[in-house]
């Protein structure tokens, strides 16, 4: 299949995916708003998070899959994988138990640390609480993402790409029902918060049963044996170790950002996730479906050394995912407090609420092209078996992120002193932003002076290009906002019909100056859509 045709299959099922957990934080922020309990929970939900990007989605599934993979198709066949499988889940539950127990024991000191700064009793209660309640998780999604492994080893990807659906359907309906029992019984914030808190262990059992059933479809039996540390199993922590140092940079990154936002006013952890929601729609759906859809070609031209092919790919996925990005960068970025409000306003998130997430999305989201680059770019280095590079890349990301953060906020030290800058919450957005851009300029530079990569001409073209639709685009939605603004906050009906009209504004102002400037290559779009001969 073309490239575009991959990028379209995995980023509808991504779309799937976000637009449930869209519609969950717009309930969400109606039901609990922006205050201290909804910080504890966002604190909370994201712990157990970090680690299970780290740990299961990032050098787990890294090592894992072409292990297996190996095995399934092997002379070994299925009986050799469901061996190694066995006694890979042998280990990895103990591990996992005994991971979930010890941060349940420390999580009242993690969440000190955290913190660093006083904090009402009674909130660092609920915080801690909410965060032993939702920790096991971790457990659960590392099960799931063992078995979604397992799955995309057959080709068999609908189930692994539909459970996180189950986490937003679980969420939606504790929502609603603690929004209930508050409007009949009375209940407060922080009753209907321990509710939703509960319900996170919930979808994950919900979420493993339902992995489960399908592997025993694909006639796998996962078997829980007496653990054994088999050479197999072996070297699967070996080739694990690197993923794990190379992701661990991006999540030390979210609880870094995590400490610097528990410093600043309560709803400032709201707040981000708030604006973050939106940013990482586009990046989501653009970036993550990129970058899967290239590898495999990029590692097939890699080693057929067939470096015209590599180069053409790698020209293709930049060309489309900035033909998409810029403009949804620069309509996030003029319309941010609009498409806030119209999503998020209501109930208990009032409108000094979206504007102050409104005033971060509209920092955060000029950091969204180098997000998608950097998705693109590092599968040229996974492909060449480089997985080095992006981690140093990665560091000094995050180097340049907590620099940033301290002259944000300040610091104050018997040997050093610094001055903040008070932008507050919008500040970490920039932050953000600084290190994004300087990790795909460090990616960049090592491609080019390897000579792995370097962009043509003509495609810096077409993006300049690209730029000039998006800020024609930008100016007629400078203007379409102002003719809408009371409809941003009103009903159902007028919030829908605003937020058709800026997109649709967006689509046919970028696209139809698109095509006139010249920012899209016909022929290449033509290319890519055109199927493979049987």
């Amino acid at each position: 299949m073309s490239l575009l045709k991959n990028v379209g299959t995995i980023g509808s099922l991504t779309m799937m995916s976000r637009i449930a957990g869209m519609a969950r934080e717009m309930i969400f922020s109606r039901v609990l708003g922006a205050n201290a309990v909804t910080d504890a929970w966002f604190q909370a939900f994201i712990i157990p998070n970090v680690f299970r990007r780290l740990f299961a989605e990032g050098a787990f599934s890294a090592a894992f899959v072409p292990m297996f993979s190996k095995r399934l198709h092997g002379d070994g066949g299925l009986e050799s994988a469901r061996s190694f499988s066995d006694d890979v889940l042998s280990i990895f539950l103990p591990v996992l138990i005994l991971l979930c127990a010890v941060m349940m024991i420390a999580m009242p000191g993690v969440i000190y640390v955290l913190a660093d700064k006083p904090i009402d009793p009674v909130e660092y209660d609920i915080a801690v609480a909410f965060a032993q309640i939702m920790f096991p998780y971790i457990l659960l999604v590392s099960l799931v993402t063992l078995f979604t492994g397992m799955l995309n080893s057959v080709s068999r990807f609908a189930p692994g790409a539909s459970f996180p659906i189950i986490l937003n359907v679980v969420l939606i309906s504790a929502l609603l029902g603690g929004e209930y029992a508050a409007a009949t019984f009375g209940w407060s914030v922080e009753q209907v918060g321990f509710v939703i808190a509960w319900a996170v262990p919930v979808a994950g059992i919900l979420q493993l049963a339902w992995l489960y059933i399908w592997t025993r479809v694909e006639g796998f039996r996962p078997r829980i044996l007496w653990p054994r540390i088999t050479p197999e199993v072996k070297r699967l922590s070996i080739i694990a170790l690197p993923a794990a140092i190379g992701g661990g940079a991006y999540q030390i990154n979210t609880l870094v950002q995590l400490y610097f936002l528990n410093q600043l006013a309560t709803g400032s952890v709201s707040h981000m996730n708030y604006a973050d929601r939106l940013n990482q729609l586009p990046l989501g759906i653009i970036g993550i479906a990129l970058s899967t859809a290239i590898l495999p070609t990029l590692s097939k031209f890699v080693g057929g050394k067939n470096k015209e092919g590599a180069d053409r790919i790698q020209s293709d996925a930049i060309e489309l995912s900035m033909l998409l990005t810029i403009p949804a960068a620069v309509a996030l970025a003029i319309c941010a407090t609009p498409f806030i409000t119209m999503l998020f306003q209501g109930g208990r998130f009032t409108m000094e609420d979206a504007n102050a997430a409104g005033a971060v999305l509209g920092v955060l989201v000029l950091g969204l092209p180098a997000y998608v680059l950097v998705k693109v770019l590092v599968p040229n280095f996974y492909a060449r078996s480089d997985t080095r590079t992006p981690v140093y890349a990665a560091f000094i990301s995050l180097f340049v992120f907590v620099v940033s953060c301290i002259w944000n906020i300040g610091l104050s030290l018997p040997w050093l002193t610094i001055e903040p800058l008070g932008y507050g919450v919008p500040g970490i957005a920039a932050a953000s932003v600084i290190g994004a851009w300087i990790n795909v300029g460090y990616l960049y530079a090592v491609l080019v002076k390897r000579g792995y990569y370097t962009i043509p001409l003509a495609l810096v073209g077409r993006v300049a290009r690209q730029l000039v639709a998006a800020l024609a685009m930008g100016a007629a939605l400078w203007f379409a906002r102002d003719l809408l603004t009371g409809w941003y906050s009103a009903g159902l009906l007028a919030r829908v019909g605003a937020l058709g009209a800026l997109v649709l504004c967006s689509a046919v102002v970028y696209f139809g100056v698109a095509f006139m400037v010249g920012a899209i290559d016909r022929q290449r779009i033509a290319a890519l859509t055109k199927k493979k001969a049987p």
